[in-house]
C-alpha cells in the first residue's frame, strides 16, 4: 500500500471531524473521498498531509509512519496536495509559480525551471509560462496548482476540489487530465462533489459523514448504499442513475 491510515481521530475542542478513519491507497489506483459538507474530508487531508496533528491513530506512507512530520517533510517524502482556495502568486508568472514546487526538490534554477517547463507543458499551460498568474482564468489557476503540485515530484497526489467552480467542458478537460496523471504513474486521492465526475474517474470510493466512515468501495456499490443515499446522494441521485439506466 502507498498509504494507509488506521483509526485516526482529530477533535477541534469537543468537535470530532474525524473519527477512527481508516483506509488503504493502492500504488497506482484514484481513490475517491465524498461527503456531505463538514463530514470532514478536507480536515483529513490536512492530517494526512501534517497541517493538523491526530489525536490518535497512524498514518503510513509506504509503511514509514508520517504522523507529526512537518509539511515540508511530509512533502519530501512524496506526499503533494492542492487546496480548495486556489491562491497563486499573482504578481510572480505561471513558470515562477511553477518552479516554487520545483525548488522544494533542487537548489539548483535551471533544473527548477527544466521541470517546471516540463510539468507546464503536461498539463497544457506551457503557452501561459510567461503570463502572470492573476491573469489566468480559474480553470487555468487549478491547473497552475496542479502543477505545482507535480513539480514536488509526489509518489502520492491529494486534490481537494479540483473540478469547483469549472463548466462541463472543463470538468471533462480536467478528468483527462487525471486519466494522464495516473497514467504517467501517479497514485490520486481525490475530493470531489460533482458524483458524475467523481463516480467516472475514481477505482474505489470511501465516505464520509459526521467524521466517520460510513461506506467504502466501487464507486457503483458504494453509489447504491442506502446509508450513503440517505447520508449524502439523495433519492434524486438514485432517480437520476435509474434514468440513464
Amino acid at each position: 500500500m502507498i498509504l494507509q491510515t488506521q483509526a485516526v481521530t482529530k477533535r477541534f475542542g469537543g468537535l470530532i471531524a474525524i473519527d477512527q478513519v481508516s483506509f488503504e491507497i493502492r500504488p497506482g489506483e484514484i481513490l475517491g473521498l465524498i461527503g456531505p459538507n463538514g463530514a470532514g474530508k478536507t480536515t483529513l487531508f490536512n492530517t494526512i498531509t501534517g497541517f493538523f496533528a491526530p489525536e490518535t491513530g497512524s498514518i503510513q506512507l509506504e509503511g514509514k509512519e508520517i504522523v507529526g512530520l512537518k509539511p515540508f517533510d511530509i512533502c519530501s517524502l512524496g506526499i503533494a496536495r492542492t487546496f480548495q482556495l486556489v491562491k497563486p502568486f499573482a504578481k510572480m508568472s505561471v513558470l515562477q509559480n511553477a518552479m516554487v514546487g520545483a525548488l522544494s526538490r533542487t537548489n539548483h534554477i535551471r533544473i527548477a525551471r527544466e521541470v517546471a517547463l516540463d510539468k507546464l507543458q503536461f498539463v497544457g499551460l506551457y503557452e501561459k509560462r510567461h503570463v502572470l498568474a492573476s491573469a489566468l482564468t480559474i480553470s487555468q489557476r487549478k491547473r497552475l496548482e496542479i502543477v505545482r503540485a507535480l513539480c514536488t515530484a509526489p509518489r502520492l497526489m491529494l486534490l481537494d476540489e479540483v473540478m469547483g467552480g469549472l463548466n462541463l467542458t472543463e470538468v471533462r478537460e480536467l478528468l483527462l487530465l487525471i486519466e494522464k496523471m495516473r497514467a504517467a504513474g501517479n497514485t490520486l486521492f481525490i475530493i470531489e462533489h460533482i458524483m458524475a465526475a467523481i463516480m467516472s474517474i475514481c477505482d474505489r470510493i470511501v465516505v464520509l459523514h459526521h467524521g466517520q466512515k460510513i461506506a467504502e468501495g466501487a464507486p457503483r456499490d458504494v453509489g447504491s448504499n442506502p446509508q450513503v443515499i440517505k447520508a449524502y446522494l439523495g433519492k434524486e441521485y438514485v432517480l437520476a442513475q435509474n434514468t440513464k439506466s
